[in-house]
């Protein structure tokens, strides 16, 4: 690794949407395995500070595990090295075969939030263009899409932070539902400290996580309702607002509508029934209620949620329940508060806004919209027919993997195109989406390490790292970052522009694919232009320059000063045609039932501070792995007790009853997968829930359980309150242990 100067390069971390900026300056030191020291930055989201993974994350860039030329699947079941020449050819000529075969949706795209905005973007139009599929999905649909959908719906558009981070420190009361950000992203905890100071912080979460382990003291409150209830809480707190006059009756007047039909919806939600399914205590909910209210009026007030109120199948109407709740103390687009989102995901926000969702164009342009195709079609260059239609959302594009055509469906994808994602540990029921990987014809995965997904590949092709790219992200804030090359790649090593930019031309895809990122971004403003996240405005020059761009950012028109970008949307209008936001009433599901079989449970399944998504990479530093090297489930002593489990004891977790495979290849179903984890006893859990960290693989991974069922609206999956049995597991020494339980299940052809 040859770093690119001698200077500092200021950039940002790889890893969550907090985006804390960070310094890479070179080092000489030996000892300490990489060629760059980092340095926190000074920046209105971190203040300086980094998380554990942050401060550890250039130790990858040197990572003797790290992929430096193409890999290739031969007849032996080996992965082998090849010539770029030959990997390129192989992937055309795979496309070809299965297009020709099976038709164009027999090719299909998964992309990641972790991707650049220049990538994000290339990668739709690569899929739509040069592959002309509409089987393009990214693993945002697994963390962000409720809140999109949700947020959409209310108010228009969909950004994560519709106002500057910087904006909380001003707060005596936040409302934070379902994240726990104390772990997640550390750093923002500094954001939350003025609410704390004046008691106001209020932490839902079926566990005292480290996050609601911040109300202690008086500093707030901790609500932890039973599983699957979270709506139920949102409602009856709508209710007290409504029922005691607490609502803001002038802002609803002017700037909302459909009052009256969530009015009628909260209704039948009085605290005492509330109290009820939630476990939540009446007195607690009405004091809860006139806080956010009082705050409101006098002071500040925030609404937040994470991914805890969204990974559910109605995950769109929970968070649309935590809108209406905010729009009825009049908080969106105030001065005295508001609410948002936390964005997971390093680019989250950006990733889903220029291509990569299934019904998406650049500029978060509905793929449906006459006049968006249009426009696509004149930045593009081509006819507007030569744009594919809708196609599935993620869960639906990985359960149609290999599956052959029949009367009832089409064939499903038969080629796949994988960047930035590894399905094989983050996918909800990855045994079903392991088989369809399996019934491919042939897979390609874009990676930096050989992940649990890239060693089921038939082609793998390397790709760079953070800090040896040039690109975009954008924060959860919604502003526009510079993500600067520090260090030289491997020699082997290439951009996915690059490779898009190579297979496009093997494939004689029309219209242009540069690999050049300021190229493409500059292509991107033109696509984004008009669109609801316009980006048409900001340039790296400006990026460079130091400004503070938020999109919405247009081209100001000629002679006219440059826009200077939206930090706090709202203020005048909604996005809506008439300027109005939407108060939607919602269904009330039942809670979920206390299951008769012994050991069952609720299962939540979530994030650790010490490791990232999927684990491919945090597992691959050696502090961090340490600080977490296996899977632990949390279980309540009291449980625990009841089912003859010590502290440090391993369990296996199964699903309540068995799944079927949900239409993918083979038997209708499966051997009964199961998770096996060490017991950690704990007060901080309801006794009626367990909690299983998402970022190990094999036989540790927490996504072997979950389901497939998924949000009607959104797509996204229900990872949150899987029924599970827990019992006692009986492991020889010989085989415990991290290694084991990320070996145990063979990738592709180790098992033939």
């Amino acid at each position: 690794m040859t770093p690119r100067t001698q200077a500092p390069t200021a950039t940002h971390c790889p890893y969550c949407a907090l985006q804390c900026a960070m310094s890479l300056s070179p080092t000489a030191s030996e000892a300490s395995g990489t060629a760059l020291k980092v340095a926190g930055r000074d920046f209105p989201t971190n203040r300086g500070g980094l998380c554990r993974k942050g401060w550890t994350s250039a130790e990858l860039l040197t990572h003797p595990e790290r992929l430096t030329e193409p890999l290739l699947r031969g007849d032996d079941g080996e992965l082998r090295p090849v010539s770029w020449d030959v990997a390129l050819e192989r992937a055309a000529a795979e496309v070809r075969k299965a297009q020709a075969a099976h038709g164009r949706d027999a090719v299909g795209v998964f992309g990641g939030g972790g991707l650049t905005n220049e990538k994000a973007y290339l990668l739709g139009k690569f899929a739509r263009l040069a592959l002309g599929t509409s089987r393009i999905d990214y693993n945002g649909r697994f963390c962000m899409s409720s809140a999109a959908a949700a947020g959409n719906r209310a108010f228009g558009v969909d950004r994560g932070l519709p106002f500057p981070v910087e904006d909380l420190g001003a707060a005596d009361t936040i409302l934070l539902l379902g994240s726990n950000v104390a772990e997640t992203m550390p750093p923002f905890v500094q954001h939350l400290a003025g609410a704390r100071a004046a008691g106001g912080l209020i932490v839902v979460d079926p566990r005292r996580s480290a996050t609601a382990a911040l109300t202690v003291d008086g500093a707030g409150t901790h609500l932890a309702p039973a599983p699957h209830t979270d709506l139920i809480l949102l409602l009856g707190l709508a209710h007290v607002v409504l029922n005691d006059g607490l609502l803001d009756r002038s802002y609803l007047a002017r700037r909302t509508e459909g009052l009256e039909s969530v009015a009628r919806s909260v209704a039948p939600w009085w605290p005492e029934r509330v109290q009820a399914a939630t476990g939540v205590p009446a007195t607690l909910l009405r004091e809860t209620a006139g806080r956010l209210a009082q705050s409101a009026r006098t002071g500040s007030c925030y609404i937040l949620t994470g991914r805890g109120i969204e990974q559910h199948a109605d995950g769109t109407d929970t968070v649309t329940a935590a809108i209406n709740l905010a729009l009825l103390l009049g908080l969106p687009g105030s001065a005295r508060g508001g609410y948002g989102t936390l964005t997971g995901q390093g680019n989250g926000q950006g990733g889903r806004e220029h291509g990569q969702k299934s019904d998406q164009l650049p500029g978060y342009r509905k793929i449906t919209d006459p006049g968006a195709r249009a426009h696509m079609a004149r930045v593009w260059g081509v006819p507007e027919a030569a744009i594919p239609g809708p196609g599935v959302p993620a869960v639906e594009l990985l359960a149609s993997l290999g599956r052959p055509a029949s009367p009832e469906k089409p064939g499903g994808v038969r080629c796949l195109f994988v960047h930035g994602a590894n399905v094989v540990v983050s996918a909800p029921d990855v045994t079903a989406v392991r088989e369809g990987l399996r019934a491919l014809d042939f897979l390609v995965v874009c990676d930096f390490f050989l992940s649990e997904t890239a060693r089921e590949a038939d082609l793998v092709f390397p790709v760079l790292q953070w800090a040896e790219e040039e690109g975009t992200m954008t924060n959860l804030e919604g502003r526009v970052l510079r993500r600067r090359r520090a260090v030289d790649p491997p020699a082997g090593a290439r951009s996915e522009l690059w490779i898009m930019n190579r297979l496009a031309a093997l494939l004689d895809a029309p219209s242009s694919f540069p690999d050049d990122p300021e190229t493409v971004f500059e292509e991107l403003r033109l696509a984004s232009a008009g669109g609801l996240a316009d980006y048409s405005g900001i340039t790296y020059a400006r990026l460079d320059a130091g400004e503070a761009l938020h999109w919405p950012c247009p081209d100001a028109a000629t002679g006219a000063p440059p826009h200077a970008g939206t930090p706090r949307l709202f203020a005048e209008r909604f996005a809506h045609p008439d300027g109005r936001a939407r108060l939607v009433a919602v269904r009330t599901p039942a809670p979920v039932p206390a299951a008769p079989t012994a050991g069952a449970f609720t299962l939540a399944t979530g994030r650790l501070l010490e490791h990232y998504q999927s684990g491919a990479q945090t597992r691959r530093v050696a502090a961090l792995a340490a600080a977490q090297p296996e899977v632990r489930l949390s279980l309540h002593p009291a449980a625990a007790a009841q089912l003859g489990i010590a502290d440090g004891a391993w369990v296996r977790v199964r699903r309540e009853r068995a799944v079927a495979g949900a239409g993918l290849p083979g038997p209708s179903a499966r051997p009964e997968p199961v998770v096996l984890a060490r017991a950690e006893l704990t007060s901080g859990i309801r006794p009626d829930t367990v909690f299983l960290p998402f970022h190990f693989p094999g036989l540790a991974a927490a996504n072997r359980v979950t389901e497939q069922r998924t949000d009607p609206i959104s797509g996204m999956p229900e990872f949150k309150t899987t029924r599970v049995v827990v019992e006692p597991a009986v492991v020889e020494p010989a085989v415990a242990g991290p290694r084991f339980l990320a070996s145990a299940v063979p990738s592709h052809r180790e098992e033939q």
